[in-house]
C-alpha cells in the first residue's frame, strides 16, 4: 500500500503517541523501548497489508496493543486450552485511537499548557518533574496540567461525541465539523 508518505514520516508522526500508549501499559522503560521497536518492525514489514491510509493510526495502535499482549503472554507460563474454546474478538481500543490526536490538539493550546502537557501526557513525566523542567512551582505545574487537560477535553468534545463507561472511554463518533467552541 502506498500511503504517500515514507515509513520514516509515518513513524515520526506516530512514535511519541505510541510510546505514551505503551508506557501506560508497561512500566519498565527498557521493555517500553523494545516493544516500540518491535511495533516499528512489524509495521514496516506489514505496511503493504494496510488497506487504507486513513486507518494507519488505528492500525499502528492495534499492532502496539498486540505486541504488548505478546510481551505479557511471554512472561507467564502457558496453559493448554481446550480446542473447543473460541478465541474472543479483540475489542476496539477507543481511548488509544483518540490518543493519537493528542499531539494535534496540544499544538492548538496556548504555549503555557503545551509544554506541561507534552511532558506529563506524552513523555510520562511526573508533575514534580514537569515543575523542575519548566522552572515553575509544583503547584503551578499541577495547575497547568489540570487546565491543559480541561482544554484538551473541550477540543476532543468539539471533534467527537465520546461515550464514557465504567472502564473509561468505550466509544466515540466524529462530530459534524461545523460545531466549534473557542477553547483558548
Amino acid at each position: 500500500m502506498n500511503t504517500g508518505e515514507s515509513m520514516t514520516d509515518i513513524w515520526l508522526a506516530h512514535k511519541a503517541p505510541l510510546r505514551g500508549y505503551i508506557i501506560r501499559h508497561v512500566h519498565d522503560a527498557d521493555v517500553v523501548d523494545d516493544i516500540l521497536q518491535e511495533v516499528y518492525l512489524k509495521a514496516f514489514a506489514n505496511l503493504h497489508t494496510l488497506k487504507s491510509p486513513a486507518s494507519i493510526t488505528s492500525w499502528l495502535f492495534r499492532i502496539a496493543s498486540n505486541t504488548i499482549a505478546d510481551y505479557f503472554r511471554s512472561q507467564k507460563p502457558l496453559l493448554a486450552l481446550p480446542d473447543e474454546l473460541a478465541s474472543p474478538e479483540l475489542e476496539r481500543d477507543c481511548a488509544a485511537e483518540l490518543a493519537t490526536c493528542i499531539e494535534l490538539y496540544i499544538v492548538k493550546l496556548p504555549e503555557t499548557y503545551q509544554s506541561a502537557l507534552r511532558l506529563s501526557e506524552i513523555d510520562g513525566v511526573s508533575q514534580k518533574e514537569v515543575a523542575n523542567q519548566l522552572g515553575i512551582s509544583y503547584s503551578a505545574a499541577k495547575s497547568r496540567v489540570q487546565r491543559g487537560r480541561e482544554k484538551l477535553r473541550l477540543l476532543y468534545l468539539d471533534c467527537c461525541d465520546i461515550e464514557i463507561g465504567q472502564g473509561g472511554i468505550i466509544g466515540y463518533e466524529p462530530r459534524d465539523t461545523g460545531n466549534k467552541h473557542n477553547n483558548d
